[in-house]
């Protein structure tokens, strides 16, 4: 894309959002301050300057660290349609929750302009965006200051919003692993990431992030988004349906990079699998054709085309969730938008991560976990595992995964009235944004 399509294309994108969000934000109360419905649940949009969000765009294709991310942009963050007739699939960049959340929140049925009503008050904030730029390239050594511009406005814009409860009723949208702004202050000269969650200004914010670490109460981890974004419940029904129906000849699936190297690690005792398990077809039911199959997804050629790794899943009744660079995986959301079974290998990878999403106690009903130390050091065989499991078991796994898929997918901007009669992975998330707020305000009021 050029620097004239890039400039027409952001141009374009602006107005619209801006023009949006002025005309929710210029109303007094989206909604009847007195409607049961809201009661406990009023949300305020924290104006801030374009700065801290729709300014951070315009340099979308001259960032260190991508080459250019202007196209994932469209449609509010969606990016690009899977192909023109298209209604419910996109081209997206799962760094792009930040943009995604924003548009939608600006739907949410429980706005208030208000704040003294307010539940819970959101930043729109795009701090994975802005992160960028300290990750690599010129303001590398100024990482540990990643944030303070946000606080410092917030202390100048209205005080008394933050002060009257030092932040506890603030949440904001991290679109990168907890990692990526978990780098100590003390760091001389700094590594990977930023401060931000380090900061002891942002300590009491709510941070919904899509890896959180084990211990900071504020981060919490969302889904990743999958490609799959229904406009309306019709369009959900009909993609739960095919997944219902669809037959399954291959066990296993994974879909990923790495595990090529000699050194033992759970990616490379998964590939080796794999490619020795092929003259063991015969030991199966009919119904499975083949035992295992890798979609290589190295060097991100998975990343932005849903198509390449989506049928395969379909077609799988098992979707292997190794750990990489960082224990979650997209994957995992993408696997159980397909029906497939995930099966993990260490419990950061999701059972310790998505509490709200994915019940903690419920994950021995919808996955498998097989712990990675088992397969690299001892030889146990996944596929031996995965075939001891009765069919009925499956089939039972199977129907509760597909259970989950309304609660992990986000549904896109402008959704129909029908929608709103389940909830998605933004509702969920918004709702246990302002559940952790009002457990932390009494405790912070009270002491």
């Amino acid at each position: 894309m050029s620097f004239t399509s890039n400039l027409i294309f952001f141009l374009i994108f602006f107005l619209f959002f801006i023009i949006f969000i002025d005309l929710v934000q210029s109303q007094q109360i989206l909604s009847d301050p007195d409607s049961d419905e809201c009661k406990g649940k009023w949300v305020h949009v924290r104006k801030l300057p374009s700065s801290f969000n729709l300014d951070l765009l315009v340099n979308c294709s001259n960032y260190p660290i991508y080459d250019d991310f202007c196209p994932y942009l469209a449609n509010h963050g969606l990016g690009h349609k899977t192909h023109n007739r298209s209604h419910s699939w996109f081209r997206t960049d799962p760094f792009m929750l930040e943009l995604i959340f924003h548009r939608r929140i600006l739907e949410y049925p429980c706005l208030t302009s208000d704040p003294n009503l307010a539940d819970a008050i959101y930043l729109p904030y795009y701090s994975g965006i802005d992160a960028l730029r300290y990750l690599y390239g010129p303001d590398v050594n100024s990482s540990s200051e990643h944030g303070l511009n946000l606080f410092r406005f917030l202390q100048q814009d209205s005080p008394h919003l933050w002060n009257r409860n030092y932040g506890f009723d603030h949440f904001l949208v991290m679109a990168r692993p907890a990692w990526d702004f978990s780098q100590p202050l003390t760091h001389d000269p700094p590594i990977w990431g930023t401060s931000f969650l380090e900061l002891p200004e942002f300590f009491n914010v709510t941070a919904l992030t899509l890896e959180s670490r084990a211990w900071p109460w504020q981060e919490q981890a969302i889904p990743y988004p999958t490609s799959f974004h229904p406009p309306n419940l019709q369009l959900l029904e009909s993609w739960i349906g095919r997944v219902r129906r669809t037959h399954r000849t291959t066990l296993i699936l994974f879909a990923g990079g790495g595990g090529v190297s000699s050194s033992p690690n759970i990616r490379h005792s998964i590939r080796v699998e794999c490619e020795n398990s092929t003259s063991s077809n015969s030991t199966i039911n009919s119904s499975i054709t083949k035992l295992c199959e890798v979609v290589d997804c190295s060097n991100g050629v998975c990343e932005h085309d849903p198509i390449r790794y989506m049928r395969p899943m379909l077609q799988s009744s098992f979707c292997l969730q190794p750990p990489g660079d960082t224990p979650t995986r997209r994957s995992t959301f993408d696997g159980i938008l397909a029906g497939c079974i995930p099966v993990f290998f260490e419990d950061l990878s999701a059972k310790s991560q998505y509490g709200w999403h994915l019940l903690e106690k419920q994950y021995s009903e919808f996955s498998v976990f097989i712990p990675k130390e088992e397969v690299v050091l001892k030889g146990l065989k996944i596929i031996d595992v995965l075939t001891s499991i009765p069919k009925s078991e499956v089939r039972r796994m199977r129907e509760k995964v597909i259970e989950l898929i309304p609660r992990i997918i986000y549904r896109r901007h402008g959704d129909s009235m029908g929608w709103r009669t389940k909830k998605d992975a933004f509702d969920i998330a918004v709702e246990g944004a302002i559940q952790r707020i009002k457990s932390r305000i009494p405790v912070r009021s009270g002491s």
